[in-house]
């Protein structure tokens, strides 16, 4: 495990010192308060539950949020209590500093989940820049500095899963109360 995270904090060095400029600062900055608390995710799922042939992926969007901030954020990074990069990476300037565990990424597992949902329910011109978006909410977590690259790639995994749970939840919900699944 030594190396891994020997080459986790060599990466978040070199994003330090040759990506980082104080105009891409505000632009990650401004990318990963998308992802704060999932709230573009939210509003996404909030707006595909309106219309009723997009109400169901707005379910398993909402779903995959919930479960995401269970698995993610309450259970795996208590068990894992790794600390973030910017408390144990010497030479590592942190732009931002959350108060909890790093791994996994909270922020790449809300918007991976959300984002994989949206690209196997939505058409193409909507699920690919989801996927988009949620790639650079991820790799925002590493430009400032509050993420390991396995945090965000444990996001990304546990992310992707919940999704398929969260879709499958929501087909047997449908299944139970009647509902047709409606198709795009």
């Amino acid at each position: 495990m030594g190396i891994i995270t020997q080459l986790d904090g060599e990466i978040l060095i070199w994003i330090q010192e040759h990506l980082r400029t104080p105009f891409l600062n505000t632009v990650f900055m401004f990318i990963t308060t998308l992802g704060d608390k999932g709230y573009i995710w939210i509003a996404a799922s909030l707006i595909l539950m309106v219309p009723k042939k997009t109400r169901r992926i707005g379910f398993v969007i909402a779903l995959s949020l919930v479960l995401s901030v269970l698995f993610n954020n309450l259970l795996l990074k208590n068990i894992f209590r790794r600390p973030r990069p910017f408390d144990k990476v010497d030479g590592l300037t942190s732009l931002k500093t959350p108060h909890d565990y790093s791994f996994p990424s909270g922020h790449t597992g809300s918007s991976a989940a959300a984002s994989a949902a949206m690209l196997r329910e939505l058409p193409l011109k909507i699920g690919i820049p989801a996927v988009i978006l949620a790639s650079l909410i991820a790799f925002s977590r590493m430009y400032l500095g509050v993420h390991y690259p396995t945090d965000i790639i444990g996001g990304a995994l546990s992310g992707v899963l919940i999704s398929y749970v969260s879709n499958w939840i929501v087909d047997l919900l449908y299944k139970r109360f009647g509902t047709e699944k409606q198709a795009l």
